[in-house]
């Protein structure tokens, strides 16, 4: 038995998280046990032989009221940067025990900074480097140093970086607070002076940034306090604070931004003076020209999880264009920076511009806009590791000039940055396509996990859109664990809601505090803490959630209640939300024109039905929360809503009059209908005049094939996501893709990239399929919110042919693994982990199995009672079969003008399946030849 994963609030060993409650959660590994028989937790103060200032064993995990490994709530009185250590017993009920040990430690906890806000004079405008030279008497004990920036900030002590973060102190919402970094600091120099530096730089703070693209969004000066707080071996404490004691002179960055990149001048200050001058105490920062949006007064410890380079990305190739650029690829699109080694005469310009795609071979960044997306470097002759410092890239290619000589790959590495979250969910099939799109997805949320959930890593924009990580979140967290993630964003959008007067934006920062919302986006506020309550099963969380959740809701009911019409129903409220902008279905194909921004969806009815399920989604929450008569409310307003969209929008008969896919979708998706078979036909008719292609955009696309999965349409689910043509998912990987691109139509057949100002290859909205690949796929779902009991419920398929894959939930991990043998036979394979439960539903099981299962692993083998690698019969569409030639050998033997539509490749013909083409008496097709060509179809064996 082991124990893994001891973390505190979704943290590992958190220092100087914000602590408003402390919950514990832990995983049992590798036990002979199925459960717990005792479990024993306690928390020391200051030392691991400390005084015990919690302690409590029960004998059953979920017997008492206290332990639970998914999250304990210690009933702590915290002080102030002080360390905990924790211990977690478990005794199995099989006898095997084990010990896990980690800890927390607190950040100041609203204690005021001894040190000031320091900057540069007003007058000297360059990024400031800030320096103190102090003593260390010997025996240290232990030293942290505090720290918060305008803008943002690296320090070093004795010439090393101090930790290996990058970006701090991330992106705030500075009118309301800014996060304090701790650092744990262990290489002062006893008995010696000691040098520690801080230089500053724009960061989202002061660079342009934000669609209007203006620069000194929130202060036009760079400034930082820091307290370097050291406890020797006596018991003694000496603390170097910022004061006018400090230093300051211009560092070698001459300009950085977010979109602009960074220039690094080692030649800078040549000839010129850039001695160290006092530094300019601001003593009321609040009151200042440069700061005076800061929230000094709210200096908050950290929720932002640590910004690193988690991954690196090696040069795959030099590339020299046809117009004579070169250009390096590293064969992947990511977010991060390159890194090389620089051993250049004094004065080399080396300038690196950065892109998604090549264009005619060459070099392309216009999609960037204005985002100049540059890294320059000049040199002052000394051999050294170069990386800019204060900006990120989105990229695969670096078009590099100024370079000496030709490059050696080597001197370049790519280091991706992203937030540090721990993996949670893999997958492996037996299709390398399908795999090449599952790490799509992956590093599609790698590249904008960046401290919030953004849009795309590269253009000038960045931002945290709201509906991308509504639709995304799922998938998000089965990838990676994001508790703690969501918790920043989630108050970084409740600090921005409190002040629109409960409206939540469509991006983040809302720069001005535009009080608008709009449907789908603003519903981020219900559906993602809903979500985070299914996969995570904390009703802590989803109470901390709630007021949010709440007023997103009434803030709409406000709306609709102020428009009031005379003579409407319920007294002039028709609860149709219709009286705002919403994006609706972005980016669909059935708008006006394939390049339309908005599809052919109407909003009105996708806004009210969100603002259904918003409403729904809360009162469910206030039943969990023992808010009677918040449930009681809501509950009614969720009804009067879905009253209004079936008498608005579904004929007596049930037939739903906004006849598109994502319109259809959602109606199934979130129950609201009048005959459910009756909109059932009218999607397998809208998708005929579709001819089964994706139409839906960001509010329907994402979640199509878990939608057709719910509805026990799983393989039509999978032929979408086969498809291979456009629009589709392989369509992209096909055409190069590594990332999931914002448009179904963001490159054409030939390698061209849609020339217009939208057009990211870097967005993860449609890597949502990924939610069906895990819930259904695999069939990894929850019973029960916080996956403490799941359901395992494959889906095999021949095209896929095998599939393996596992989900470590706040619980334990689940695995399942399919495979389809060479003689028909069915392998699955399942692991339920330690003190949970499962129920596996075998798929065309001969006795129909559903079992119940404990902690455990299980294997199954059986002839299924349909073949799987027998996958054509009547409803086989020509699409599918042409790629077959068997199959089309089988069609040509006994109806040759079956074969011979299937082989056009006329759109509307080979979306058309046999069983139609038997119905369709106007075509000069033998039926008999064709019933037989079916049953011949019906036996072959696909493998």
């Amino acid at each position: 038995m082991q124990i893994e994963q001891i973390k505190i609030n979704g943290v590992q060993g958190p220092i100087g998280f914000l602590l408003e409650k402390v919950s514990l959660s832990w995983k049992v590994r590798d036990s002979v046990s199925e459960k717990a028989e005792r479990i024993r937790v306690e928390v020391r103060q200051k030392a691991e032989n400390g005084p015990v200032v919690f302690e409590k064993e029960e004998r059953e995990e979920g017997a008492g009221e206290v332990l639970d490994s998914t999250g304990t709530l210690l009933p702590l009185t915290l002080l102030p940067r002080t360390r905990y250590f924790v211990e977690i017993e478990v005794e199995g009920d099989r006898g095997d025990c084990a010990v896990g040990k980690s800890f927390f430690e607190t950040g100041k906890m609203g204690e005021s900074f001894l040190g000031k806000w320091i900057a540069a004079a007003k007058e000297d405008r360059y990024h400031p480097e800030f320096e103190k030279v102090f003593p260390v008497r010997e025996k240290v004990r232990q030293a942290r140093l505090y720290i918060s920036g305008a803008g943002l900030f690296e320090a070093d002590l004795n010439g090393e970086r101090i930790g290996e973060e990058y970006l701090t102190p991330y992106l705030n919402h500075y009118e309301t607070g800014l996060q304090i970094i701790t650092f744990e600091i262990k290489d002062l120099a006893e008995g010696k002076e000691n040098r520690l530096r801080i230089r500053a730089g724009k960061g989202w703070y002061m660079s342009v940034f934000g669609l209007d693209l203006k620069d000194n969004n929130f202060g036009d000066r760079m400034a930082v306090i820091a307290e370097l707080r050291i406890e020797y071996q006596d018991g003694t404490e000496e603390v170097i604070a910022t004061d006018d004691s400090w230093k300051v002179r211009g560092s070698l960055v001459e300009d950085s931004g977010i979109y602009d990149g960074e220039i690094y001048n080692r030649l800078l200050w040549e000839g010129k003076d850039n001695s160290w001058k006092p530094v300019c105490v601001l003593e009321h920062p609040e009151e200042d020209e440069g700061t005076k949006n800061l929230a000094v007064s709210r200096l908050r410890d950290r929720l932002s999880l640590p910004v690193i380079a988690k991954e690196t990305v090696p040069v795959q190739e030099v590339i020299y264009t046809p117009a004579g650029e070169t250009v390096l690829d590293f064969g992947q699109n990511f977010a991060g920076y390159p890194e090389f080694f620089a051993s250049f005469e004094k004065g080399t310009r080396v300038k690196l511009e950065f892109g998604e795609i090549l264009q005619q071979g060459n070099f392309y960044h216009k999609n960037y806009r204005d985002a100049k997306s540059e890294f320059i470097y000049v040199s002052d002759g000394t051999a050294q590791t170069v990386r800019p410092h204060f900006t990120f890239f989105g990229f695969r290619y670096v078009k590099v000039t100024g370079w000496p000589g030709e490059i050696d790959p080597s001197a370049f590495t790519g280091r991706a940055v992203f937030s540090d979250l721990t993996r949670t969910g893999y997958i492996e099939t037996g299709n390398a396509k399908i795999n090449r799109l599952y790490n799509n997805t992956v590093w599609g949320q790698r590249s904008n996990f960046i401290d919030i959930p953004t849009d795309c890593p590269q253009r000038s924009e960045r931002l945290g859109w709201t509906g991308d990580i509504q639709v995304f979140s799922p998938t998000a967290t089965y990838h990676m664990d994001t508790l703690a993630f969501f918790r920043k964003f989630f108050r970084d959008l409740r600090d921005e809601q409190v002040m629109i007067d409960g409206a939540i934006p469509d991006y983040l920062p809302n720069f001005g505090h535009r009080p608008i919302g709009g449907a789908i986006w603003g519903d981020v506020a219900t559906f993602v803490p809903w979500n985070v309550y299914r996969y995570y099963g904390k009703l802590d969380e989803l109470a901390e959630s709630y007021p949010m959740m709440k007023d997103w809701v009434d803030w709409i009911d406000r709306g609709d209640a102020a428009r009031g019409e005379a003579g409407a129903p319920d007294g002039g409220r028709k609860y149709i939300w219709d009286y705002n902008f919403t994006f609706g279905d972005w980016v669909a194909l059935d708008g006006a024109t394939p390049m339309s921004y908005k599809g052919g969806t109407d909003d009105a009815y996708l806004a009210s039905l969100y603002y259904f399920r918003s409403a729904q989604i809360v009162a469910d929450s206030a039943a969990l929360l023992g808010k009677a008569e918040d449930e009681k409310h809501y509950r009614k307003l969720s009804e009067k809503i879905r009253e209004a969209v079936l008498r608005e929008y579904f004929t007596p008969t049930g037939r739903l009059a906004i006849d598109s896919q994502t319109a259809l979708f959602i109606a199934l998706k979130f129950g609201v209908f009048l005959d459910k078979e009756r909109l059932l036909t009218q999607l397998n008719t809208r998708f005929q005049k579709d001819l089964f292609k994706i139409k839906g955009g960001f509010a329907g696309a994402p979640q199509m094939c878990t939608v057709l999965a719910e509805l026990g349409m799983t393989e039509l689910a999978y032929d979408f996501l086969f498809n291979e043509e456009f629009p589709g998912w392989l369509y992209e990987v096909n055409l190069g893709a590594t990332t999931i691109w914002e448009r179904w139509n963001s490159v054409s057949p030939d390698g061209t990239i849609a020339d217009n100002e939208m057009n990211s290859l870097n967005h993860y909205a449609y890597g949502s399929v990924m939610e069906f690949l895990y819930g259904y796929g695999l069939g990894i779902r929850e019973a029960a919110p916080g996956y403490r009991k799941a359901v395992i419920a494959p889906n095999p398929d021949i095209r896929l042919r095998s599939l393996s894959g596992s989900y470590d939930s706040v619980a334990g991990r689940y695995e399942c693994s399919w495979r389809i043998e060479e003689n028909g036979e069915l392998t699955i394979s399942v692991n339920v982990p330690f003190g949970c439960s499962a129920t596996l539903i075998l798929p065309r099981d001969p006795e129909g199995r559903t079992l119940e299962l404990k902690p455990g692993s299980y294997t199954y083998s059986y002839v299924p009672t349909t073949d799987y690698r027998k996958p054509y019969g009547w409803d086989s569409r020509l699409k599918r079969l042409v790629k077959d030639e068997r199959a089309m050998e089988i069609l040509s033997k006994h109806e040759p003008v079956v074969a011979g539509m299937a082989a056009s490749g006329d759109p509307e013909r080979v979306a058309t399946s046999l069983r139609e083409l038997s119905m369709a008496g106007f075509l000069p097709i033998n039926q008999k030849a064709l019933a037989e060509a079916v049953a011949e179809l019906e036996e072959l064996v696909v493998i």
